[in-house]
């Protein structure tokens, strides 16, 4: 059944579209970093707003969870009311967020802005995402603008950590989440200039039921693990984990029986895309959980400031950039599937050096060489995944597999989140006696060796489900727009 999507045919031959990437690039830039720009501040913030250790943990998650368990609803607010407009209304939403987060008096205010920051983004990365794919339907340019835009993504989470420490040492911790105010209009400028309007024709009727149990579904297993700190056995752990569970299979049912749902299942079952979105999922968690550690590490333990923290954790980003030119110029000789095996492993054994991490280490010898690792791993990741988890997408669904992609990403940090912190936090507790500093090290080095592990199974992922030669995973030409027209 052929699918139509209103586009604007002029933007892929107008050399505007690469302006357009870079507008659309920011934006991922921005929806990313927000998961992390706040942790190097949160020890500033947890000092001032008088937080505790749950609500300094939930400054983290809000954004995250809201973001994730929303965002296959945004993609098909995308998709039905036009990709450019649920970008800019996002893009403001966000800003505003953005600035309430920065003016908030307590842990609440700075909690639901948080939270707020995550709904807006929820609309604001499928627009973006879908936009790209349109702009940029087939060929070489797509392989292009899909590594940078994956590299971007990919390099988000790290810079947002220096961009935290260095707003929090010369300036305020508020600055963490006004600054977003400046990336908003240069957004929504750009956004307007430069991006053409698209969306799906047709009698479009948004899948309710479906939105709400994934919403609530999502929420619940996050939430879930987030008790888990307190014991895998509390009633309470094992009831939301439970709920979610049944609630995800319910919309599963609903998915499968409705007209237009909100993730035509054909998007997820895919065996490719199917890959891609589960290591996307563990990609987060590392991303997101696992380099909150390594911040915590940095600070508390080798007793950075904010700036020197942030600049620690630079190597990520500077690996990962980097890497990009040699991994995109391997995309087309070699193909994806050698990339997404043999990334994970390498950044799986950063992180297996991190472990080793002790009190009266350095930087130098015990963290460093760790980071630069990871990265260099990374981007084999980043570069080839946006392609493949978008690779034979319908326009119809470019809104709701964008959205799968980001939801991925974005509730992996959640989980990852979540069960680091439960694993850390059983680990401190069975260190007991000794100092301060030997048991959080030690439960950092748990964290940094389950992420490592995490990988290794985004290795095995890759290998059992992203099969086929190069030009069946990454079909060139004139030919795919057609190709992906149709299902």
């Amino acid at each position: 059944m052929a699918m139509s999507s209103r586009t604007a045919p002029s933007t892929s031959a107008s050399p505007k579209r690469w302006w357009a990437l870079v507008v659309l690039a920011l934006t991922q830039l921005v929806v990313v970093l927000d998961g992390t720009i706040v942790t190097i501040a949160l020890p500033q913030a947890q000092q001032e707003l008088g937080l505790s250790d749950l609500e300094r943990q939930w400054v983290v998650t809000a954004y995250a969870l809201a973001f994730g368990a929303l965002l296959l609803l945004g993609g098909r607010v995308a998709d039905y009311w036009g990709r450019k407009r649920t970008f800019l209304v996002g893009m403001l939403g966000f800003g505003a967020a953005s600035a309430f987060g920065g003016l908030s008096q307590n842990g609440a205010e700075l909690i639901i802005a948080r939270g707020l920051q995550g709904v807006f983004a929820a609309l604001l990365a499928p627009a973006a995402l879908a936009l790209l794919t349109v702009t940029f339907p087939s060929g070489r340019e797509r392989n292009t603008a899909f590594a940078v835009f994956g590299a971007v993504a990919g390099a988000g989470a790290a810079v947002g950590l220096v961009l935290g420490g260095v707003l929090t040492e010369f300036a305020d911790w508020r600055w963490c989440l006004l600054v977003n105010v400046f990336f908003v209009v240069v957004g929504l400028i750009g956004g307007m200039l430069l991006v053409q309007e698209s969306k799906t024709e047709g009698n479009n009727r948004y899948d309710l039921v479906g939105a709400v149990t994934v919403t609530l579904g999502l929420g619940s297993l996050v939430y879930g693990f987030s008790l888990a700190e307190h014991g895998w056995g509390q009633i309470q752990t094992v009831g939301f984990l439970a709920l979610g569970a049944g609630l995800l299979v319910l919309f599963v049912v609903v998915e499968s029986r409705v007209a237009q749902p909100l993730l035509p299942l054909r998007v997820v079952t895919d065996r490719v895309r199917g890959g891609a979105f589960l290591v996307q999922m563990i990609v987060g968690s590392v991303m997101i959980g696992a380099l909150l550690y390594v911040s915590f590490h940095l600070q508390i333990v080798l007793g950075m400031d904010p700036l020197l923290a942030g600049l620690a954790t630079l190597p990520i980003t500077l690996s990962i950039t980097a890497m990009v030119p040699v991994a995109t110029k391997l995309l087309s000789t070699i193909g994806p599937r050698p990339m997404m095996i043999g990334g994970p492993l390498v950044s799986a054994i950063g992180l297996a050096y991190l472990s080793r991490v002790t009190a009266d280490g350095s930087y130098l010898a015990q963290v460093l060489p760790a980071l630069i690792v990871l990265g260099l791993g990374m981007a084999f990741v980043f570069v080839p995944l946006q392609n493949l988890a978008l690779t034979g997408v319908a326009p119809h669904d470019a809104g709701a597999a964008s959205a799968t992609l980001n939801s991925a990403l974005q509730i992996g940090g959640s989980i990852g989140l979540s069960v680091f912190t439960a694993l850390y936090a059983a680990r401190v507790a069975d260190v007991g006696g000794g100092s301060r500093l030997d048991a959080l090290t030690s439960g950092y080095s748990v964290a940094f060796l389950a992420a490592a592990i995490g990988l290794v199974l985004a290795s095995i992922i890759a290998a059992v489900f992203i099969r086929g030669s190069k030009s069946e995973l990454l079909p060139q030409g004139p030919d795919t727009e057609a190709a992906v027209s149709v299902h």
